[in-house]
């Protein structure tokens, strides 16, 4: 009984290490939010090393009948779609062709964007304050995702802004009650305030 849990752990580094569900350098997510890159698999435990160099002591039994996300496997390359929005009353055509520009470029001079991959729009939602859309970049591993994206909305803002093509905000209207508007006329209004 003693050896029990020594041993479970010691046979699901086994199964982690024949498996190769998990190797060494993949990112990996748990279900229980921690992520990282796997540092090691040893044969009781195994090593994930945060972004901020942090490292995570997993026991090899509790990885294995955890539920993850490995975002190295089958490739290294990942699809990013990027959520967008334009106001009402844009030309869609003018919409999706500067985006795309944008996404292009990016996907040939920021590091970590796949050169060779064409970026795709498709619109999906008339929300309330705007129409939505989802642009599709690829990065070369999981990690580019952070620059990838920052570039990406840097840029687009910077030509929407030159284009003169709007993003929307939310309003919404406050109403007040009978109540409210009582309470509001008792105090005079202070402009300093």
């Amino acid at each position: 009984m003693a050896l029990q849990n020594t041993l479970a752990n010691l046979f699901s580094g086994l199964n982690i290490i024949t498996s190769k569900k998990v190797r060494p350098g993949d990112y990996i997510k748990l279900e229980t939010g921690e992520e990282g890159y796997v540092r090691d698999i040893a044969w009781r435990y195994t090593i994930i090393r945060e972004y901020n160099e942090n490292l995570i002591v997993i026991p090899n039994s509790k990885l294995v009948s955890a539920t993850f996300k490995n975002y190295t496997l089958p490739k290294k390359e990942m699809l990013l779609p990027i959520e967008c929005s334009v106001s009402y009353g844009s030309d869609l055509d003018k919409v999706e062709a500067v985006t795309l520009e944008v996404a292009m470029e990016v996907m040939k001079y920021v590091p970590g964007g796949v050169p060779n991959f064409e970026p795709f729009l498709r619109y999906h939602k008339f929300d309330y304050f705007s129409i939505n859309f989802t642009i599709y970049l690829k990065v070369k591993k999981f990690i580019d995702h952070l620059i990838v994206r920052h570039e990406f909305l840097k840029r687009l803002y910077r030509r929407y802004q030159w284009e003169g093509i709007k993003i929307p905000f939310p309003i919404k209207a406050g109403y007040l009650s009978e109540k409210d508007k009582k309470i509001e006329s008792d105090f005079p209004h202070n402009p300093s305030i």
